[in-house]
C-alpha cells in the first residue's frame, strides 16, 4: 500500500508525518504520470501543484472552507486528497472523473471553473455573502495562476477585494511564469521582480490595499503551510504569492520548453510511461491533417502575399496555429495573454490603422469577447477575421469547453460574415476569401481534430457547393451541410436515396447571413432539413427556416444540432449520436417528416418495405 492509498480525505492529510508527505508527494506524481499520460489530460500544471495542494488542504478543512481553483485543470491532485484518487482510470472518460471541478463529483468542488481569471470574483461574492448573513466560521481561499492575472476579470475583482478591507480572502498566487506559453506583459515583469529579491518598497498588491505575503517556495510544505496559516488569519484579503514549477517532478515535462506537458494526449493502454521514456503516442485517428495544421500553414503563405495581415492570440499561440506565422513575421504578431476581450478590441483598433487582423482563439472563448466583436468590431465595420478552433463539440474537455455557442452569437452580429469550412481543401479556401474582405468583420469555424479526406463537391450554384443533386428524381429534400457535418449528411442522403427519395445535399460554405441562393433552392424541395454541430436555438438552421418563411415558403423545416444543454464529456463521435447527428437518425426523422405528404400512396408503399425501419 502506498501513502496516498492511505488518504481518503482531507482530514487524514493532517495526520502525516513529514516523511510520509514526501511519499506522498511522490506517490501523486507517479500516479498523474501514470494515468494522464493514458487518458490524456492536463499533466504540467497538475505537477506543478502538488505541495501547494497538500498544504491547502492540510491548512484549511475542506468542504466547511471554500478552496475554488481559477483554470480548474490544475485541480486533479485536489481530486486526488479528497476522496478520487482511485478513480483516475476513469479520466476524462465517459462515465468517469471530469478534467475540472465538479461539483456532481465532489463537495469539495465549490465551482465548475475552466476558463482564466473568474476567481477571485467568485471568492468577493462568496465572502461577501458569508458576511451578509453573520457567517464567520469558514475561510474562502482562491487559487490563482499569474498567467491568468493578464485578465482583466482578475484585477476587476482584485480592485474590489481591496477596497473591502474586513473581507478574509486568501488569494493563492500560483507563479510559475507561464500559463499555456510563458507569462507576458507589466504583471509578468513585476512578478519577476518579486520573484528575484530585488524589487524595493511595496508590491503591487500592497499598493492597491491588499496584505501580501511572500515571495514562498511553492514546493516546501513547511514554508507554504506557514505562509498560508499567517495569510488566513489577519482578517482581510491577502495575496500569498508561491513560486512553483509547472512540470515538477517529471524529467520530460521539465526540459519541454514549450509547454511543460501542459496537455498530453491519450495513448493507447499499455504500461506506464517510464520517468526516462519516449513523448506519449497519441491514438489512431482519422486520415488526413489536423484543422489547426492546415489553418496554420496557410496563414502563414498568406501572410506572405498580403502584408497587412497581423495575428493575434489569447495566450495560444501553439494552439491556435499561430506559431508558423509568428516565425515568419514576428513584428505582426501579438499575444496579449489571457485577455480575449481585450485582443478582440485591440484587433478593432489595428484594423481602423489599416491592418487586417487575424483572432485566432478556440470557440468556447468567443463568448468571452462577444461584447468587443459586436460594437467595438462590427458596429465599425472592421476588416478583422475571427479564426475559432475547436469549434462544435470536442468531447472529452467537457461542458465548458465545447465550442457549440459560436454560430448562434454570430447570428446577432450584423454585417459579420461566417464560413464553415467542411474539409481542408475549403478550411483553405475559406481563409483566403475572409482576409481579402476589408468592408466589414469575417469568421470560420472548424473542430478539434482532423480533417479527413477531402469532399469534393459535384458542383456549384451561386458560390455554394453541390455535394449531392437529386438528379431527375423528384426534387424531395433539401439536406444543407454546416461545416464538418458534410460526411452526415451524405449518408442520411444515401439511405434516403436508396429508398426512393430525390436527395440533394448542398454546403453553403459562407452560412450567414443566409444565401439568396439558398432560400431559393429550398423553395424548390418538399422539406429542407440543416444539419450543424451548434445548439438548436438561434444557429444557421434557425436563420434558414426564418429566411424560407420569410420567402412565403409553405417548405416544412427541420433543424438537426446540439441539444441546448450543459454535456458530459466523453467522445465526439458518440456525443453527436446521442444528439441524433447520424446519418441513420436524419434519414430517419425526415422519413417520418414526409410522411404527412398528400403522396400517401408512395408513402404507404415505403411503409410496407421490412428494411426501411431497420435502415433508417
Amino acid at each position: 500500500m502506498t501513502t496516498i492509498d492511505t488518504v481518503q480525505g482531507p482530514e487524514d492529510l493532517r495526520r502525516l508525518t513529514a516523511p510520509e508527505l514526501r511519499d506522498l508527494s511522490s506517490d501523486i506524481r507517479r500516479l498523474l504520470v501514470d494515468e494522464v499520460t493514458r487518458t490524456g489530460g492536463h499533466l504540467g500544471p497538475c505537477l506543478g501543484v502538488v505541495e501547494l495542494s497538500i498544504a491547502l488542504h492540510r491548512v484549511f478543512e475542506s468542504p466547511r472552507d471554500r478552496i475554488m481553483w481559477d483554470t480548474g485543470h490544475q485541480t486533479y491532485v485536489h481530486k486526488m486528497l479528497t476522496g478520487r484518487a482511485g478513480d483516475f482510470a476513469s479520466l476524462r472518460q465517459p462515465g468517469g472523473l471530469s478534467g475540472y471541478p465538479s461539483r456532481a463529483e465532489s463537495e469539495h468542488d465549490v465551482i465548475e471553473n475552466s476558463h482564466a481569471s473568474t476567481v477571485v470574483s467568485y471568492a468577493d461574492g462568496l465572502a461577501k455573502a458569508y458576511a451578509l448573513q453573520g457567517v464567520d466560521d469558514r475561510a474562502v481561499v482562491a487559487v490563482i495562476g499569474d498567467g491568468a492575472l493578464t485578465g482583466g476579470m482578475a484585477w476587476e475583482g482584485l480592485n474590489n477585494l481591496a477596497a473591502a478591507p474586513d473581507c478574509p480572502v486568501v488569494v493563492v498566487l500560483n507563479d510559475n511564469t507561464r500559463s499555456y506559453a510563458p507569462t507576458i506583459g507589466g504583471i509578468a515583469a513585476h512578478l519577476a521582480l518579486l520573484r528575484s529579491g530585488e524589487h524595493r518598497g511595496p508590491s503591487l498588491f500592497e499598493n492597491m490595499g491588499l496584505g501580501y505575503v511572500g515571495p514562498v517556495d511553492g514546493h516546501d510544505l513547511e514554508a507554504l503551510e506557514e505562509a498560508l496559516r499567517h495569510a488566513s488569519g489577519l482578517g482581510g484579503p491577502v495575496v500569498v504569492h508561491c513560486l512553483t514549477e509547472k512540470g515538477r517532478g517529471y524529467e520530460l515535462a521539465e526540459q519541454d520548453e514549450a509547454d511543460r506537458f501542459h496537455v498530453v494526449r491519450p495513448r493507447a493502454a499499455a504500461p506506464a510511461l517510464p520517468q526516462s521514456g519516449a513523448a506519449p503516442t497519441a491514438p489512431a485517428v482519422s486520415a488526413g491533417p489536423a484543422w489547426t495544421d492546415v489553418f496554420s500553414a496557410e496563414l502563414a503563405e498568406l501572410g506572405t502575399l498580403h502584408q497587412d495581415l497581423v495575428a493575434i492570440t489569447a495566450a495560444m499561440l501553439a494552439p491556435t496555429g499561430l506559431t508558423a506565422f509568428a516565425e515568419r513575421f514576428p513584428d505582426r504578431t501579438f499575444d496579449v495573454g489571457i485577455a480575449e476581450q481585450h485582443a478582440v478590441t485591440s484587433a478593432a483598433g489595428l484594423a481602423l490603422g489599416g491592418l487586417h487582423p487575424v483572432v485566432a482563439l478556440y470557440a468556447t472563448f468567443l463568448n468571452r469577447a462577444f461584447d468587443q466583436m459586436l460594437l467595438d468590431v462590427a458596429l465599425h465595420r472592421a476588416p478583422v477575421t475571427f479564426v475559432l478552433d475547436r469549434a462544435g463539440v470536442t468531447g472529452d474537455d467537457g461542458a465548458s469547453h465545447n465550442g457549440m455557442w459560436d454560430l448562434s452569437l454570430f447570428q446577432l452580429v450584423p454585417g459579420l460574415r461566417v464560413a464553415a469550412p467542411r474539409d481542408a481543401a475549403t478550411l483553405r479556401r475559406a481563409l483566403r476569401e475572409a482576409v481579402a474582405v476589408q468592408d466589414g468583420p469575417t469568421a470560420l469555424r472548424f473542430p478539434k481534430g482532423t480533417t479527413g479526406s477531402d469532399i469534393p463537391a459535384v458542383g456549384t450554384l451561386a458560390g455554394m457547393d453541390v455535394l449531392r443533386s437529386a438528379g431527375s428524381r423528384h426534387r424531395d429534400v433539401l439536406l444543407v451541410s454546416v461545416g464538418s457535418m458534410a460526411g452526415i449528411c451524405l449518408g442520411a442522403a444515401e439511405r434516403l436515396t436508396e429508398h426512393g427519395f430525390g436527395v440533394t445535399v448542398v454546403d453553403p460554405r459562407w452560412i450567414t447571413p443566409v444565401p439568396a441562393a439558398l432560400v431559393e433552392l429550398g423553395l424548390q424541395h418538399d422539406l429542407v432539413a440543416t444539419v450543424e454541430d451548434n445548439g438548436l436555438a438561434g444557429g444557421p438552421g434557425a436563420a434558414v427556416a426564418r429566411a424560407l418563411a420569410e420567402a412565403g415558403a409553405r417548405t416544412p423545416a427541420r433543424t438537426f444540432g446540439m441539444p441546448q444543454q450543459f454535456l458530459d464529456h466523453g467522445r465526439r463521435e458518440d456525443i453527436l449520436a446521442e444528439s441524433g447527428l447520424t446519418g441513420r437518425n436524419i434519414a430517419r426523422v425526415v422519413v417520418e417528416a414526409l410522411s404527412g405528404r398528400e403522396d400517401t400512396v408512395r408513402m404507404a408503399e415505403l411503409a410496407t418495405r421490412d428494411s426501411v425501419g431497420a435502415d433508417l
